[in-house]
């Protein structure tokens, strides 16, 4: 994690964050309050694994911000957390 001082492969190679959405990848759909910036340096300031943001359909005609991850186990922290960082900033 980068606040641990730890540099990670994934960042150094650029193929940390997917331009796609993996079909195995952990989906969290949510209304963003906030900069992309700012999801974008929580989650490598806090999370390890490989993830996706974008925009992507919620339901029938509805599209969504989506942060999906790799590790599954991130996607629920995110969920957690999401609160505490998107918050309105805009």
């Amino acid at each position: 994690m980068l606040k641990h001082g730890e540099v990670n492969p994934l960042n150094v190679h650029g193929l940390r964050r997917l331009e796609h959405c993996a079909p195995h990848f952990e989906k969290v759909f949510f209304d963003s309050n906030c900069w992309d910036k700012t999801i974008l340096n929580w989650i490598h300031e806090n999370l390890e694994g490989r993830f996706y943001l974008g925009e992507q359909l919620a339901g029938p005609l509805v599209t969504r911000k989506c942060a999906a991850f790799e590790r599954h186990s991130e996607a629920s922290y995110f969920t957690l957390m999401l609160d505490t960082f998107n918050r309105d900033g805009f």
